[in-house]
């Protein structure tokens, strides 16, 4: 009882002393449509217009998470609008990870749509999630603007490319087999033997959930461990008040363990100021604040520092300026880092390393 509750003392010292983690970045792959309706950045009160990714990276992000959707309109994050907003992020210093949804609208746990473009056949989307994803990766390399990580699918927990390769209703086999033809349609493209594929499903402090997926998804002469390089997580502190950082860390560390591959949390946002209606923030102790925003993310980055053999590596703020939806999809009033008139608040620091 002695030991525990000494273990009980020394809790909130090991998450004040913030670790270093190799990745730090930030998904803010609706700032030039933002910029289109008017909406500039300042990181003081009274200060020159900066681009907003300067911004991050002055502030220690060092890496650019940037969505593509199968749509060609710029407005809903086609290919073309990712590879300029790439342009901007590699001038600023910052390295790429692109999150590829599969689909001409948002890809998440709840959706996975066939892009209206695609077969539907399960042989048809294997020829052609391989061939758009050399494609995808040829691109951004022939524009000198080489990726460093991609995910091949964004929260895929249920499968990707519904109803065809939906878990739920098919089985593994059919995501396994696409998973598999992405994988090898990065390989395939100029470059893509360096390039790191991430596999990305949401609530990482979900151990049950996380292992249900992960015991499935690799099948003999299809998805294989060999074919990817990392895993992704996505980590809210208000869609469950099980999302807690011991969790995390159970999770993250079980998978380490078994996998021995690289971590990062891709997605995770807390609120500044205002409230979560209706909802319970799981890490009850850090406030609703922009200090309490440093503390969420810095206790992130210490749980990804203890996860076994240097494994944990990054942690990204999802949309941390998108000014006009501040709650983020969320119940809470304001996840951003800057206020509504596009001013840095002080837990742009978090990126520090």
């Amino acid at each position: 009882m002695l030991r525990f509750l000494h273990f009980l003392l020394l809790l909130p010292a090991l998450f004040l002393q913030v670790q270093a983690i190799t990745w730090r970045g930030a998904d803010f792959s609706s700032l030039a449509n933002l910029e289109s309706s008017g909406r500039t950045y300042r990181d003081t009160s009274g200060g020159a217009v900066t681009p907003f990714e300067k911004i991050l990276h002055n502030h220690g992000a060092n890496l650019a998470r940037i969505r593509i959707w199968t749509s060609t309109s710029s407005s809903q994050y086609s290919l073309n609008y990712g590879l300029a907003l790439a342009k901007r992020a590699a001038a600023a210093g910052m390295s790429l990870l692109v999150d590829l949804h599969y689909s001409d609208t948002w890809a998440d746990p709840g959706h996975q749509s066939i892009p209206s473009a695609w077969p539907t056949d399960l042989s048809g989307l294997n020829t052609e999630i391989w061939t758009y994803t050399r494609d995808v990766v040829n691109a951004f390399a022939s524009q000198g603007t080489p990726i460093q990580f991609i995910q091949i699918g964004n929260e895929i927990n249920d499968g990707l490319l519904w109803p065809t390769g939906r878990i739920s209703t098919q089985g593994f086999s059919p995501a396994s087999q696409l998973l598999h033809s992405a994988a090898t349609g990065v390989r395939a493209a100029t470059g893509g033997s360096s390039v790191k594929i991430m596999v990305h499903i949401a609530n990482g402090w979900d151990s049950s959930g996380v292992n249900f997926f992960y015991n499935g998804i690799f099948l003999a002469g299809q998805f294989a461990t060999s074919d990817f390089d990392l895993f992704g997580f996505s980590f809210y502190p208000f869609y469950n008040s099980a999302a807690k950082y011991s969790a995390l860390q159970s999770t993250l560390t079980g998978i380490a363990n078994k996998f021995n591959k690289d971590i990062m949390v891709v997605e995770t946002d807390w609120p500044a100021t205002g409230s979560c209606s209706g909802v319970t923030l799981s890490e009850t102790s850090v406030p609703i604040s922009v200090a309490g925003q440093t503390t969420w993310f810095n206790g992130i980055k210490n749980v990804l520092s203890a996860v076994p053999n240097g494994h944990g590596i990054g942690v990204v703020y999802w949309e941390p300026g998108w000014i006009g939806n501040a709650g983020l999809g969320s119940s809470c009033s304001d996840n951003l880092l800057v206020d509504g008139s596009g001013v840095s608040r002080s837990s742009m620091s978090m990126f520090s390393s």
